[in-house]
This record gives C-alpha cells, sequence and structure tokens, in this order.
C-alpha cells in the first residue's frame, strides 16, 4: 500500500490532473457496470429502483467529499456554484452538456464502425437504444414527477425534457386527445451530413427501437408509429417524424 501511494505522490502536477478525470472517468464506468449487472441479475425494473437508491446515496457522500475538498458550498443537495450561475449560463451549459452527449455518442458509433465496419456499428447502436430510451423516460419521470401511466400529455412534457431539445430543433402536432406527431426539424447529426455534402444518416432502425421504447418508458400503454425516418424520402421541414397513440378501449 505504502508503493502504491508513492507511486501516485510521485507524479507531477499536469499527471495528477490527469489522472484525476480519469478516476472520474473510472467511477462513471463503475456506475454504469453495476446498474447493468444487476439487470442482468434482477431485470430492467428492478435495477432501476435499486439505481434510485444507490445514486441517491451516492451522490450526497460523493457531493459531501467533494465540496469539502475543493472549497464549495452546497445548497441543499445542489452545489452552491451551479446556483450561483446566470439563467443563460445554466441554459449555455445544459445545451453544451447534451453536445457533448451526442458528441460522445457518435464518436462510440465511429470507433465500432472504423474497427469492425456499419453493419456492427449500426447493431451496437441499435442495442444500446434499447437500454438508453428507457432509462432516460425513467429518469425524466423522477425529474417531472410524472406518475407511471401519465398518458400523451405526460409524453408530450417529457419529450420536452430528452437530451436530445437540447441540441435539436422539435416540435408537437396534437392531431386528438389520443394522439400527437412528434416532428425532428432540425437533427444536429443530419444537418451536419447535410452541410458536408452526404445522404442523410439511416438512422430508421434505431429511431424504431428508441422512440417506441421510450414512449413505453412514460406510459406502456402508447403505441408509436413512423411517419418517415431516413432512408425514407421526407420533406425539407423535418429530418424525421413519429404518431405516438393510445389505443382507445373498445
Amino acid at each position: 500500500m505504502g508503493n502504491e501511494r508513492q507511486a501516485i505522490e510521485g507524479l507531477g502536477h499536469e499527471e495528477l490532473a490527469l489522472l484525476i478525470i480519469d478516476m472520474a472517468h473510472r467511477t462513471m464506468v463503475h456506475h454504469t457496470l453495476w446498474f447493468r449487472e444487476v439487470e442482468h441479475q434482477m431485470g430492467f425494473e428492478k435495477a432501476l429502483e435499486i439505481m434510485k437508491m444507490a445514486w441517491s446515496d451516492s451522490y450526497d457522500v460523493q457531493m459531501k467529499r467533494l465540496s469539502r475538498v475543493l472549497g464549495f458550498e452546497m445548497r441543499g443537495k445542489i452545489p452552491a456554484p451551479l446556483l450561483d450561475m446566470t439563467r443563460d449560463q445554466l441554459l449555455e451549459l445544459v445545451g453544451a452538456l447534451g453536445a457533448n452527449w451526442i458528441a460522445g455518442d457518435g464518436v462510440w458509433f465511429q470507433a465500432v464502425e472504423a474497427i469492425h465496419g456499419m453493419n456492427d456499428a449500426k447493431r451496437c447502436n441499435d442495442s444500446c437504444w434499447t437500454r438508453f430510451s428507457p432509462f432516460e423516460a425513467w429518469s425524466i419521470r423522477q425529474i417531472l414527477g410524472l406518475p407511471e401511466c401519465s398518458g400523451i400529455e405526460g409524453l408530450k412534457r417529457a419529450l420536452q425534457f430528452r437530451m436530445y431539445a437540447s441540441v435539436n430543433v422539435q416540435s408537437i402536432v396534437d392531431e386528438s386527445p389520443d394522439s400527437i406527431i412528434f416532428r425532428m426539424n432540425d437533427c444536429r447529426v443530419q444537418s451536419a451530413r447535410k452541410r458536408k455534402g452526404l445522404e442523410d444518416y439511416p438512422c430508421k432502425s434505431a429511431g424504431l427501437v428508441e422512440y417506441s421504447r421510450f414512449a413505453e418508458g412514460i406510459d406502456p400503454r402508447i403505441h408509436t408509429e413512423c411517419v418517415g425516418c431516413p432512408p425514407d424520402p421526407h420533406p425539407k421541414e423535418w429530418f424525421c417524424a413519429w404518431r405516438f397513440t393510445i389505443p382507445r378501449q373498445e
């Protein structure tokens, strides 16, 4: 143990800073692997239930320790430096986090594609959405306090809090009390390809998983239908569109 500590204390200033960043990354990956293993052993719903408790307890412990070491105040459960930012700064940070998320998603896709090809990259991408979409729906339900079956109105609210909502332009059209059409008017990924003179990325296979699992995570009764998504042709006004419906009981 002494030799291990000595090795860390022997690092230079920049090396220590890089080690800290790497340790934060390891912590995030470990958190994810715990969730994945509990899901494997007990199922997705139980894993979410356990993570709710684990994340709450872990957050309190970690923030208390970090606030002491880094010298920032906690106001309730929120670091004071965040609360001291202006509203515009907070909104800019939300956008930056969303952009980082979608960039990270793209980097993973490209890394798999570079080594194993497009088919494996799409397969991994589509499978990833089977996990992330219902998790994101669950997470948003916690933030908004949505009940388990919050219907079309609950879905309309939840769609506005997805990671995508901070980086893309989207709209919702009410068809009926039981049906809406969601449109992705400007997609960061597709618009970037368009600027480079590239064809639309064929994302329909991922979208079918992504949107249906998200909607079901808000309300299991919701049925998802693809109106259009690349490689389907689409108008200039949107890149993809999805109809969400709660079928009427006969």
